[in-house]
């Protein structure tokens, strides 16, 4: 993840901002920088690598200024080069921006058309260049920053400067957390309370479409439709793990909306949006000679790697074979030549895991490993590491850490068909076209909260719940009835659907609410007669699918949760969300530890 800080202050404000891009160094150190307004000119000093760069820069070249904005960050588009580092700068305009621009494409066409000349590969210079050019219209900064708002597709936090304003910083989010700090004449922002613990106990946490006007005096907050809103102010302590909670009630809750945001930076280091295409590290060996990928994983994490199994197979046209990590080695399984070994973990430490990399690397497998700590011993014991960018994973339960893994290996299968020549670039287009989309469209999946919140309570009642997909929501199935199991300790399982009539469909009584995830993909018609068949034994049912889905089911669900139509290759991104969402709300209601489920920890590092 990206991070962002900035202060409306009194004194040195590189200062305060540099200790805040440090408290936000987890998030990402491949390039960082800060803009100050000095003398009502905007200044700006950047450099790539970590955040200790900066310092240099600093030292050498020191930034004066009150008021003033900062960034640090995970490669996106582009090169980690200073070029593409955050801030980014027009005439008027500085910008620092975590998140995904989707239309940046074609208002960067408009701009370029009128004259404005841009910088950097990014899709987040376009936002400064837009605010600008409204304000060349004559609107005030708010007035600009409402107007570019409005037509910015996608998921993000943003906080701007104006040149000639001291003393004013606009925040603004979507999809993305943003929260701000209140101080004795001072203000700030920040990506996260974690930075803001130091310089305050007092904080706000920003809404979903909300824009607030930072100054001297205080914060104006105002909603997607531009009316003054008063948001709670929290007292927290500086301990990082209570404020990391945010404004959510558990860990899990503010990871599981967090991921607009994660997933957005997860997608920023594998595509170019100038190019439309998928851009993997380099990689020591030729994707195209890949005789065959074993993908192996354990628990939440195993789930990806079986939805992965279908993307690989269908869009790459390579053989798959996905492996249970605390079963793979004791098969002593037979690996061919110039076969690919993929490794997936949150914490790249899980034991059974590692156990099996070093099995497949005595086998002379290619080791690829996808995790979310990037320093793990799975990190450093692979020939390629594919980072993920969710962040800090509190919850015990995966979910933010689980779509973001599912996200670098759709990129990966994208790359690899390439490679292989199985698709073309139009294809490829239309491929990461859909995947662009995903963070936005998963903000609108959270919008169905409140109404899976009162699923929940039909959940909350049931011994025994059943779950049910075809294709790649099979392995969904089987993640949502992990999570129910994880955190509610109601009896659940997952089934392919096709299955239910040799043998499960016994289960099936009026006691028995059976989730059914059929997204009006190839196979809906096929999953609307299984529906159908558990329906006719009394079984209740609650349909996730799309607004065409829902319409073809007949009306003959306990319940539905309509979902955005998108690509049947991303579905299975969005379908995460409402079933962890589902787990959640029941745990609540039954009143179990959401965070730390019993039996349970977070990293599994013994066998």
């Amino acid at each position: 993840m990206c991070g962002i800080f900035g202060v409306v202050g009194q004194g040195d404000a590189a200062r305060l901002i540099l200790d805040g891009l440090r408290r936000l160094e987890y998030r990402g150190y491949d390039s960082s920088g800060i803009a100050t307004l000095v003398d009502g000119v905007i200044d700006r000093r950047r450099a790539e690598g970590k955040l200790g760069n900066l310092e240099k820069v600093l030292k050498s070249a020191p930034l004066s200024g009150t008021t003033g904005i900062g960034h640090i960050r995970w490669a996106t588009h582009g090169a980690p080069t200073e070029t593409n580092a955050h801030p980014h700068v027009s005439a008027q305009v500085a910008v620092v921006h975590n998140g995904i621009i989707e239309n940046f494409r074609e208002l960067r066409e408009e701009l370029q058309a009128a004259g404005h000349v841009f910088e950097s590969e990014t899709d987040s210079e376009v936002i400064a260049h837009l605010v600008t050019d409204s304000m060349k219209a004559g609107l005030s900064p708010s007035q600009a920053a409402s107007v570019a708002l409005k037509r910015l597709d996608g998921a993000f936090a943003l906080g701007l400067i104006f040149a000639g304003e001291n003393g004013l910083i606009i925040g603004a989010r979507r999809g993305a957390p943003l929260a701000v700090g209140h101080g004795d004449g001072e203000m700030y922002l920040g990506s996260d309370a974690l930075a803001l613990g130091p310089v305050t106990q007092q904080v706000t946490y920003l809404e979903e479409g909300d824009r607030v006007e930072l100054t001297h005096e205080g914060a104006v907050i105002r909603d997607e439709n531009d009316q003054i809103v008063e948001r709670e102010v929290k007292y927290t302590s500086i301990d990082a793990i209570d404020m990391s909670k945010g404004n959510y009630d558990h860990y899990m809750a503010k990871e599981i909306f967090e991921q607009p945001a994660v997933i957005g930076d997860t997608l920023s280091s594998y595509f170019n949006p100038l190019s439309g295409t998928v851009a993997l590290p380099t990689m020591p060996f030729d994707l195209a000679s890949v005789s065959k990928v074993t993908i192996i994983a354990c628990g939440t994490s195993y789930y990806a790697a079986m939805v992965a199994k279908y993307w690989f197979e269908q869009t790459a046209e390579v053989p798959v074979e996905v492996d249970i990590a605390s079963e793979f080695r004791y098969r002593k399984a037979a690996m061919p030549a110039d076969g690919m070994a993929l490794f997936i973990s949150q914490s790249g430490e899980t034991a059974d895991t590692l156990a099996a990399l070093h099995y497949a690397r005595e086998q002379g497998q290619h080791i690829v490993s996808i995790v979310n700590v990037h320093e793990s011993s799975m990190a450093r014991d692979s020939d390629v590491v594919l980072p993920t960018h969710a962040g800090p994973e509190i919850g015990v339960a995966s979910t933010k850490a689980f779509t973001c893994q599912l996200t670098v290996l759709a990129c990966l299968a994208i790359g690899m068909a390439i490679s292989r020549n199985a698709i073309d670039r139009g294809e490829e287009a239309v491929l990461t076209h859909a995947i662009s989309e995903v963070p936005a469209r998963v903000a609108d999946v959270l919008l169905h909260d409140e109404h899976l919140r009162e699923l929940a309570k039909e959940i909350a009642r049931a011994r025994d719940v059943i779950y049910l997909g075809r294709g790649p929501s099979y392995p969904i199935a089987l993640e949502g009835a992990l999570k129910l199991k994880e955190i509610t300790y109601i009896h659940a399982e997952g089934y392919a659907a096709g299955e239910m009539k040799h043998g499960p469909i016994a289960l099936i009584d009026d006691d028995v609410p059976v989730i059914v995830i059929a997204p009006s993909d190839d196979l809906f018609e096929k999953t609307k007669s299984n529906m159908q068949e558990v329906i006719a034994r009394g079984g209740r049912v609650i349909l996730m699918s799309d607004g065409d889905g829902i319409k073809n089911e007949g009306g003959d669900a306990l319940a539905t949760v309509v979902l955005p139509t998108v690509d049947a290759f991303v579905a299975p991104i969005l379908y995460a969300i409402p079933v962890q969402l589902l787990a959640y709300h029941t745990a609540v209601i039954k009143g179990t530890d959401v965070d730390q489920p019993r039996n349970l920890a977070k990293s599994v590092t013994v066998e």
